[in-house]
C-alpha cells in the first residue's frame, strides 16, 4: 500500500494533471476588486508637489551639507507616503522601522557572507522576515537590504543614510500631508 502511494505520487509530480494545472492558472486571474478610480488633478498636483520637496530636501542635505540620508528606496517610500499615506505599509513605523530592520540584515548578510548573487537574495529574504517579524512591513526595505548588500555596506548604513533618511522622509510626509483638508498623515505612529 505504502509502494502505491509513493508511485502515485511521484506519476503526479511527473505530469501535471489538466485541472490541477488549470486551477493553478486560474489563481492568476486576477482579484474581484473594483479598477482604480480616477485621481482627482488637485490630488496628483498635492502629491507630486509632496514627494518633489521631500526627496528634493533630502538629496540637498546629502548633496549640499555632506549628511549622507539619500538612499534609492526613499523614493519608493516617497510614492507609499505621498500617493497612498493611508496605507499601514505608510504609516512611521513602517517606513523607519521596515527601513532599519532591512538596512540591518542586509549589512549583517554582507558582512557575514560578503557580496555575492546569492548573498544579495539572502539580505532581502532576511529583510522580509525581519519586517514580518517585528511588525514593520515596508517594501522599499527590499531595495534597501539589497544595496546593503550589493554596495557592501557597514554598520553605519544603518543609521545614516537609512534610519535617518527614512525618519526625516516621514516628518517632511506629516508636515506636508496634513497641509491638506482631505489628507490625515499618520494614522498612528507606533
Amino acid at each position: 500500500m505504502e509502494e502505491n502511494k509513493s508511485s502515485a505520487s511521484a506519476a503526479y509530480l511527473k505530469k501535471p494533471s489538466p485541472a490541477i494545472l488549470s486551477l493553478y492558472l486560474c489563481k492568476m486571474r486576477g482579484g474581484k476588486c473594483p479598477a482604480p478610480q480616477p485621481v482627482q488633478l488637485k490630488n496628483l498636483l498635492f502629491t507630486g508637489v509632496g514627494s518633489f520637496l521631500a526627496i528634493g530636501l533630502i538629496a540637498l542635505l546629502n548633496t549640499n551639507h555632506s549628511l549622507p540620508l539619500l538612499v534609492p528606496s526613499l523614493g519608493a517610500s516617497a510614492v507609499l507616503l505621498f500617493a497612498a499615506c493611508h496605507v499601514p505599509m505608510a504609516q512611521p513605523r513602517n517606513v523607519i522601522g521596515g527601513h532599519t530592520v532591512s538596512a540591518i540584515a542586509g549589512v549583517i548578510t554582507y558582512q557575514l557572507f560578503g557580496n555575492d548573487w546569492w548573498t544579495v537574495a539572502l539580505g532581502v529574504s532576511l529583510a522580509i522576515l525581519f519586517m514580518n517579524l517585528t511588525h514593520t512591513l515596508h517594501p522599499p526595505g527590499g531595495a534597501t537590504a539589497f544595496m546593503a548588500v550589493f554596495t557592501r555596506q557597514d554598520f553605519s548604513y544603518i543609521f545614516s543614510p537609512v534610519a535617518l533618511g527614512a525618519a526625516l522622509l516621514v516628518l517632511i510626509a506629516a508636515l506636508f500631508n496634513n497641509c491638506s483638508s482631505q489628507r490625515k498623515y499618520p494614522d498612528y505612529w507606533f
